[in-house]
């Protein structure tokens, strides 16, 4: 009898620590997946990207901030 409770109690442990992980990779994921930022010249070149001032919308080209705006 208390096999069984010590196992319920660790499987009940284990699907809450499961939510939470679901949720966490669910949230980053939401993030990650948002508006576009707006990023200075420098996070753009620290990233390896270039900020194109000079084009529409002023873009970074390139590395981890590729396709957000410059501000």
């Amino acid at each position: 009898m208390r096999i069984r409770r010590i196992l319920a109690a660790v499987i009940a442990t284990a699907a809450l620590a499961g939510l939470g992980l679901t949720g966490a990779a669910t949230a980053t994921a939401a993030t990650a997946k948002g508006a576009p930022s707006a990023v200075s010249p420098s996070e753009c070149r620290e990233g390896g990207g270039t900020p194109e001032i000079n084009e529409p919308g002023n873009p970074c080209k390139g590395g981890t901030h590729n396709g957000e705006s410059v501000d």
